[in-house]
């Protein structure tokens, strides 16, 4: 039996783009109608009046569409206000449906999503807690050259992080292929979870990245299923300082010439090596595993905190444990994308090559 569902949909000012989004939902191949919460927060470009005759005339038949008009002023005129009482309204309409299996899913107003989206999420959802779906650049194709090329190399980056992180720290839950996104532009979870850590964090920016952070502080397992994606936007001129479309800019000032900088591939592998020794130590007894902590940093006072609301696994031992050891460490050291693309391929051939003496031996 298919879990019911709501997409939730925080937007300001996208009279132009959110009906495209509007329209990629009426035309998903899950069974509908397709439940949508758009939160319209302090628009004045005829959004709503684009979106409400747009309904009148048909043209988002096979949705279930629920427009909620708000006025954020001061501090919380922001996306994480408006996203918590997107989710908030369909974690309510769940409610209403007595619905207590419920997922809820979440997107972001100029993206465009594949007719495979939302039954992809439920499928995944299966056997995770969490689900995020891979970020793919709406009409790369377009863009200039030296903004493609580099859009490839910042790709290849980050599948060279989770190599590492497959060699040295799989996780059973979230094996290969797979993605490195869990953003609020493709997410979803149970509306059991997101009630149960009280719900997205009304943060300026990276919102999304703290709702994830407390379910997994919870034990929930994450999965970037690599039958999930959505089209985000390219453009420059985002609603986030931060998000996507800062880092668009990002993108552009280095085609200009600007040194494209990120974490050492060592700062990873580190990294990667330091959750390993965690989740191994969560299963040791506890006077050993206070012995491996303790090398790692962390005292007993330390994981006495780490324990102290009780901790169901693995996954939330190493991410409350793993927290707390970042905030005494120093910053990640950068350099440039193309040194540590080579070192980040060099390190993975170590690793293998060492694996395949061990195997021989």
């Amino acid at each position: 039996m298919v879990r019911p569902c709501v997409v939730c949909v925080p937007a300001r000012n996208e009279a132009a783009r959110l009906p495209l989004l509007l329209d990629s939902l009426a035309g998903q191949d899950a069974e509908g109608p397709i439940r949508v919460v758009v939160l319209a927060n302090n628009c004045t470009d005829g959004m709503v009046e684009v979106l409400r005759g747009g309904q009148g005339a048909g043209r988002f038949e096979g949705l279930d569409l629920r427009i909620v008009e708000a006025t954020l002023e001061g501090a919380e005129a922001h996306v994480g206000t408006a996203r918590r009482m997107a989710l908030d309204a369909g974690a309510d309409w769940l409610a209403d449906l007595d619905a207590e299996d419920g997922i809820l899913l979440t997107t972001d107003a100029d993206a465009r999503l594949p007719a495979t989206w939302v039954s992809a999420n439920l499928l995944a959802l299966e056997n995770a807690e969490i689900v995020g779906g891979r970020l793919v650049i709406d009409g790369d194709e377009d863009l200039a050259p030296g903004v493609t090329d580099l859009n490839a190399r910042v790709e290849r980056y980050w599948a060279g992080v989770r190599r590492l992180e497959e060699l040295l720290d799989p996780a059973p839950h979230d094996p290969a292929p797979r993605h490195g996104d869990h953003t609020g532009a493709s997410l979803g979870f149970p509306v059991s979870l997101y009630r149960a850590v009280g719900g997205l964090p009304p943060l300026p920016c990276g919102e999304d990245n703290a709702l994830v952070g407390l379910m997994r502080d919870g034990g929930a397992r994450l999965r970037h299923c690599p039958d999930i994606h959505v089209l985000v936007s390219a453009r420059r001129d985002g609603r986030v300082a931060g998000g996507m479309a800062t880092e668009m800019e990002r993108r552009a000032r280095a085609i200009s010439g600007e040194a494209y900088l990120l974490p050492e591939a060592g700062f990873w592998e580190q990294l990667v090596l330091r959750r390993a020794a965690l989740r191994r130590a969560y299963d040791l007894p506890e006077e050993e595993r206070e012995e491996a902590c303790a090398a790692l940093g962390l005292g007993s006072g330390d994981l006495a905190a780490v324990l102290a609301t009780g901790c169901p696994n693995a996954i939330a031992f190493v991410e409350r444990a793993d927290r707390l050891i970042g905030t005494r460490s120093a910053p990640a050291p950068v350099c440039d994308i193309d040194l540590a693309l080579k070192d980040l391929a060099d390190i993975a051939a170590r690793i293998e090559r060492r694996g395949r003496a061990r195997k021989a031996a």
